[in-house]
């Protein structure tokens, strides 16, 4: 059975000296600090690791584009770009910085994710975890949002040539999945599903009048079969609790799935320093426990990706307890002394890294975050809900002509 096989963990050395530049959010380490703390946990069976590898060219040219993929690899040869090159491909510009391993260390997530589609799709396993992977940003011919290709499209699109064409694809990144949705907006196959903070980077404007739309607005119906929940700040892991039973568990459910894909960014815990959102590491592990509940309820694979999280001990700690979690390993309780070592050794510099909190360096389950539901929160989930079966009704329409 494929989810006799234990779950397998992707991952790499290359993100442990690798930064964007100290003044990035992404200075700061995060896929080593969740590999190391799950080995000082004692939670990882060295058979089940595997090191991501970087991508061959002609992989990643299946969604982008080979003069861009050429231009990202000699901006990271030459440490420098042209302005051309800047304006074309958004390359050294913004939150896209050149910095020395940019294209091996895109490349290596994108592998990283490609192999974990291959793992599960061919069945050597039901469930991958890959730590480096979720840039659900980039664009097929420029980078965006720190994301300088997009692995999720690269791995949903190796699922799909294995035979998985019904994908399901979760993304609770605090910012929205454009870029996965972008990609498959013709593909009523792909239900892609992105929780994220309402009215927060990226949003589009329309030339005349500056009016939002689209890009994870409420309603954003954007093609193929996208699902946004635009959430207000300060959600609590009550409200993502609603919103997964009330809406996600269900559209998923009604999709009828091959194959299920969570981006796990931690960015939307309370202690990020990119978001206003307000979980704690409970509503990451509870949702990634309800995917693999279903994924293993109807014996299809289960892919988990990193994402954003820009505060090491939060984004830590909380992508070492969903591998907890895909092991079904209880997670509560202290920090061994060898993860009490790992955080302690951390270097945060922000407020909250000068004096970290007790908890952030003796245990990795928060403290539950627990709160009212909103209004606006009820509201998201009645609203894709309610797209939902109106679509319904009307390809019944259609079906029996109008009758």
């Amino acid at each position: 059975m494929l989810h006799a096989v234990p779950p397998i963990l992707i991952g790499s050395e290359i993100y442990r000296h690798s930064s964007f530049g100290p003044r990035h959010p992404l200075a700061v380490p995060r896929v080593s600090v969740a590999l190391d703390l799950i080995r000082a946990m004692g939670w990882l069976d060295e058979a089940h690791y595997r090191t991501a590898p970087i991508a061959e060219r002609g992989q990643v040219l299946r969604y982008h584009r080979a003069d861009y993929v050429e231009a990202l690899f000699q901006a990271e040869r030459d440490q420098a770009v042209s302005p051309e090159t800047q304006a074309r491909y958004r390359i050294g510009v913004g939150d896209n910085p050149v910095y020395p391993e940019m294209y091996r260390r895109s490349m290596t997530g994108a592998g990283g994710l490609m192999l974990a589609a291959r793992l599960t799709g061919t069945g050597e396993t039901g469930v991958a975890h890959c730590l480096g992977g979720g840039t659900h940003h980039g664009r097929p011919d420029r980078a965006s949002g720190f994301c300088y290709l997009n692995d999720v499209v690269l791995a949903l699109m190796v699922w799909q040539e294995l035979g998985l064409r019904r994908i399901a694809y979760v993304d609770i990144d605090a910012h929205h999945g454009d870029g996965v949705q972008d990609a498959f907006d013709d593909d009523d196959d792909v239900l892609t599903l992105s929780i994220h903070e309402a009215m927060r980077w990226p949003l589009r404007r329309i030339a005349d009048g500056g009016e939002l739309r689209g890009s994870g607005l409420a309603g954003d119906r954007a093609g193929g079969a996208a699902r946004n929940f635009p959430v207000p700040a300060g959600l609590n892991d009550t409200e993502m609790r609603t919103l997964f039973d009330r809406a996600i568990l269900p559209l998923v459910q009604a999709h009828r799935p091959q194959a299920i894909f969570l981006q796990c960014g931690a960015d939307a815990l309370e202690e990020d320093p990119l978001s206003r959102l307000a979980l704690s590491n409970n509503a990451h592990v509870g949702i990634a426990t309800r995917l693999l509940d279903l994924a293993e309820g109807l014996g299809i694979p289960l892919i988990v990706s990193g994402g954003g999280g820009y505060n090491p001990y939060s984004v830590g700690r909380c992508w070492a307890c969903v591998w907890a979690a895909l092991n079904r390993i209880d997670s509560h309780g202290m920090a061994t002394p060898a993860a009490e070592s790992v955080l302690g050794a951390l270097h945060y510099p922000r407020a909250a890294g000068r004096n970290p909190p007790l908890h952030w360096l003796t245990t990795l389950r928060d403290a539950p975050r627990e709160g009212p539901v909103r209004e606006a929160v009820l509201d998201c989930a009645a609203q894709a809900l309610e797209i939902q079966a109106a679509e319904l009704m009307g390809l019944a329409v259609m079906t029996t002509g109008g009758r």
